[in-house]
């Protein structure tokens, strides 16, 4: 281990007893390429014309800039932490879930928003949101954000579904048949989180406030809720592309899901559509973050401003179903998105989403009042294996 690993590993130690993360130094100036640049990703985020010829935000980058991509598809933000931890990745498309830990663990460094021109184009509610943004500091540059979404098959539902109820609850459905055995839930403590959205709606007794803020009864309640859910999931799901192999071939008929795999199926000609139910959604804004001990930093400040770039913004909103950092995109005609199509991806209902956040115990109801995330995680585990 290097004398600089030694000193790293010594300060995240403490940053994970105290809280706070180790300071480095900011970049200043940007310097030539490395020829090299490793991305922590969620699937679909960093395409090069492999899955569809139409989708390639990376060749062109490879070009322009000698830095040659490539890419570790993460499929939940646990994984993405934990491949941060290991190293060897210069960055990481991180949701909010993610995000603050890796601040607090050390693992990713301050950027410096002046060596990234473009950074006065990202949406104003994203500049300085509170996933990436620690004491004035930012931490990662917004990429995209967007809901997570109540897929269905249309062919089962002959109207769209109203309520998240069809995942949690056993009933019939339209084609006479329950839906035990048809659903499934998302593998990832962070569902904890869809179940306490569910109960703020249809109990409000419990005085729910925000669904990753939650006392010892709001915890209790929203487990309760999802080991009545385990009986119904005929899969607990993290890989997307094997939720669309469920949906295609499997009999899956519902499930919480992503814009992407909506997308794909529909795309497919399989008969799906999507909705955010009356109780509202969860929702992610993903922040690219740089890792503390990047090997390649020139090229990543690179990919910074590379990413912001209104036309690949607009393309992986197409692609993704989701919405872009950078507004403009929707509307500049500069890529395949438009003004239609950023409002069908949920645009107007960034008000409407709960983004996702690391729980932590010192919460708006008090402090050490609320149940933190390593207890969402050991507990999700059980609820899974059936405790």
């Amino acid at each position: 281990m290097t004398t600089r690993s030694l000193k790293l590993a010594a300060t995240t130690a403490l940053a994970l007893i105290t809280g706070l993360s180790p300071a480095l130094a900011q970049m200043t100036e940007i310097g030539p390429g490395e020829g090299e640049l490793s991305i922590v990703a969620w699937a679909g985020y960093i395409e090069r014309g492999e899955t569809d010829p139409a989708f390639d935000w990376v060749t062109k980058f490879e070009e322009s800039s000698g830095c040659k991509v490539s890419v570790k598809t993460a499929n939940t933000s646990d994984e993405m932490v934990a491949l941060m931890n290991e190293g060897g990745f210069d960055l990481v498309t991180a949701s909010g879930d993610a995000s603050l830990r890796l601040i607090a663990g050390g693992r990713v460094q301050e950027i410096n928003k002046d060596l990234i021109p473009s950074w006065s184009t990202i949406d104003p509610r994203l500049q300085d949101a509170p996933w990436h943004t620690v004491d004035g500091k930012h931490y990662g540059v917004p990429y995209m954000w967007g809901p997570n979404v109540l897929m269905y098959n249309t062919e089962v539902f002959k109207e769209p579904p109203t309520s998240w109820n069809v995942v949690f609850e056993e009933m019939t459905l339209s084609d006479g048949q329950s839906n035990k055995g048809r659903v499934q839930a998302y593998d990832g403590p962070i569902h904890v989180a869809d179940a306490a959205q569910y109960l703020m709606f249809h109990k409000p007794e419990l005085g729910i406030t925000s669904p990753y803020e939650l006392n010892e009864d709001q915890y209790k309640a929203a487990l309760d809720l999802l080991r009545g859910q385990r009986e119904l999931v005929s899969r607990y799901w993290h890989d997307a592309f094997i939720q669309i192999d469920d949906f295609k071939n499997e009999g899956v008929v519902a499930s919480g899901s992503w814009p992407f795999q909506v997308n794909l199926l529909k795309a497919g000609g399989a008969p799906v559509a999507s909705v955010i139910p009356q109780e509202g959604a969860t929702g992610w804004a993903d922040t690219t973050m740089l890792h503390a001990d990047s090997e390649h930093p020139n090229c990543a400040y690179m990919w910074f401003e590379h990413q912001l770039a209104s036309n690949l913004q607009s393309d992986l909103s197409v692609w993704f179903g989701a919405n872009p950092s950078v507004p403009a995109a929707c509307t500049d005609g500069r890529g395949m998105q438009t003004a239609e199509g950023c409002t069908a991806n949920g645009l107007d209902d960034f008000e409407k989403i709960r983004f996702w956040t690391t729980p932590v115990a010192d919460c708006s109801q008090g402090e050490d009042t609320c149940v933190p995330y390593y207890r969402w995680v050991s507990d999700y585990i059980g609820v899974i294996g059936g405790r």
